[in-house]
């Protein structure tokens, strides 16, 4: 079986990593290609020795709050052709549900999260680096809404979160990892002369 090709999609929270993840994943889907999708925030780590309120404290916009000693070891194991327990993440009560996913190898793998490409040992596993490039204010109000109608947060909580941790991490961390990367996309997800060029040269590296 050869390795699988392992594309990492990073960028700022809400730049439009998931859509552009999900028109990825559809592409290869209409070619009848085998994917597999890993979303980097289902590696926080467990919280369960915290109290909650030690736990709405973390810091999650640092890659400590990351457990990717594990998503390197599961990259490693997908790469030999074993199958993986995929960890859930509820983010809500702020820790790792005890529910794990099993999830097969494919021929492609994408990830996605904002700190795949900041992180110096991650980065060997990687065989296309991708970052998205979007304005800060849109980003902000991409979060704004995801976090009050999926996380059930509120405005003031997620404006407070903004300010002490997600735009100081993004300078420190994220912007700093576009560097990284092998293809910077402006225009978000929705870039689609930069969703077919990644496509075809995904496709030349396949056959």
């Amino acid at each position: 079986m050869h390795s699988p090709l392992i594309i990492a999609i990073s960028g700022a929270s809400g730049s439009g990593k998931s859509l552009f993840t999900e028109n990825l994943l559809n592409a290869f889907s209409e070619q009848g290609r085998p994917v597999q999708v890993l979303r980097e925030d289902h590696y926080y780590r467990a919280q369960d020795h915290l109290p909650k309120e030690a736990r709405e404290k973390t810091n999650y916009d640092h890659p400590n709050a990351f457990e990717h000693e594990l998503l390197q070891e599961h990259l490693n194991q997908l790469r030999s052709g074993e199958p993986i327990e995929y960890p859930h993440y509820c983010f809500k009560t702020h820790t790792r549900l005890p529910e794990s996913e099993t999830l097969q190898p494919a021929p492609v793998i994408i990830l996605e999260g904002i700190m795949l490409l900041a992180r110096p040992e991650l980065l060997p596993l990687f065989n296309v680096k991708i970052f998205i490039d979007t304005p800060l204010d849109i980003c902000l109000m991409r979060r704004m809404m995801r976090d009050v109608k999926e996380r059930g947060r509120n405005i003031e909580s997620v404006a407070r979160q903004y300010e002490a941790t997600v735009k100081p991490m993004y300078h420190s961390f994220i912007e700093p990892s576009r560097f990284t990367a092998d293809v910077v996309v402006t225009q978000g997800g929705k870039n689609q002369i930069a969703l077919d060029v990644i496509k075809s040269h995904i496709q030349q590296t396949l056959l």
